[in-house]
């Protein structure tokens, strides 16, 4: 199995990023994952342990998603892993076991106590990293999720505005695979939907060109908004819905509906955008 570069025996898997994070910058994600992924909160018989990868220079996106989660499983744990030792260092006043904990690792995904994460969350980790080495990152986390576990892996802006993610489990056969795209926006002042793609999971950024699946739901996007044009004086949200359902309308596998929708969000399945083999 490839994986990131950096990997040695016995030292973190991964190398340092750029650590940038903002209060209530994951707020998009995190909201889809209480939606969506609640079932897989709901079905661990224990206490749900959750990791946080590559939290960055500051513990608020872990002290966030342990909020958030706690709505669905008041016991749930979080664990902050970051390859950043000082950074672990830094977040460790704001532990408070077992509920929130911090620890020093990378895309092996070290928990305490050796247990298995029913969810990752991983954002803005991959966007250092060359398009060929995202699958053996997904296959490694996905290795130590719990059985039926999720890899959130995703990026955004420095505030949240715009923000992106793939839903990854493991197969029957143990390989990761992807199976969903979202797309989130705050709509209001959205001027084109695909202003997005400066956005998009590292899977996906660099296949926002002709000929590629991601590239036409881009078109589509921009389109159907176009079309909806004469809703916007009933308020952006109308006619994000609007633009939607026109492509839902033309085949596109929309699978989430009207109550994700009015919030700037979108998923799609991700055969109808995953990359065209090259070669």
């Amino acid at each position: 199995m490839s994986g990131p570069r950096g990997a040695q025996p016995g030292r973190p898997v991964g190398s340092v990023t750029r650590g940038t994070t903002n209060p209530n910058r994951l707020r998009r994600v995190d909201r889809w994952m209480v939606h969506s992924l609640a079932p897989v909160l709901r079905g661990s018989a224990g206490p749900p342990v959750v990791v946080d990868l590559g939290y960055g220079a500051s513990a608020v996106t872990v002290l966030e998603l342990r909020r958030r989660l706690a709505a669905v499983r008041p016991d749930v744990e979080v664990v902050g892993v970051e390859i950043d030792p000082e950074r672990v260092r830094t977040a460790q006043p704001y532990a408070d076991p077992p509920a929130v904990r911090f620890t020093h690792g990378g895309f092996e995904v070290p928990v305490p106590q050796g247990r298995a994460p029913v969810l990752v969350r991983a954002f803005n980790v991959l966007r250092q990293y060359d398009e060929d080495e995202v699958a053996g990152a997904w296959d490694r986390v996905c290795g130590a999720l719990a059985p039926g576990g999720v890899l959130v892996e995703g990026t955004c802006d420095e505030i949240g505005r715009l923000s992106s993610w793939v839903d990854v489990r493991r197969d029957a056969d143990g390989a990761a695979r992807p199976r969903t795209l979202s797309l989130s926006w705050r709509l209001t002042g959205l001027d084109h939907p695909s202003v997005i793609a400066e956005r998009l999971p590292k899977a996906l950024i660099h296949r926002n060109v002709p000929g590629e699946r991601v590239h036409d739901l881009m078109r589509a996007l921009d389109r159907a908004w176009e079309v909806a044009a004469p809703l916007a004086s009933f308020g952006a949200r109308q006619r994000f819905q609007a633009a939607v359902r026109d492509l839902r309308g033309q085949g596109w596998p929309v699978l989430d509906g009207p109550r994700r929708w009015r919030l700037g969000e979108l998923t799609v399945d991700w055969a109808a955008v995953a990359p065209r083999a090259t070669g």
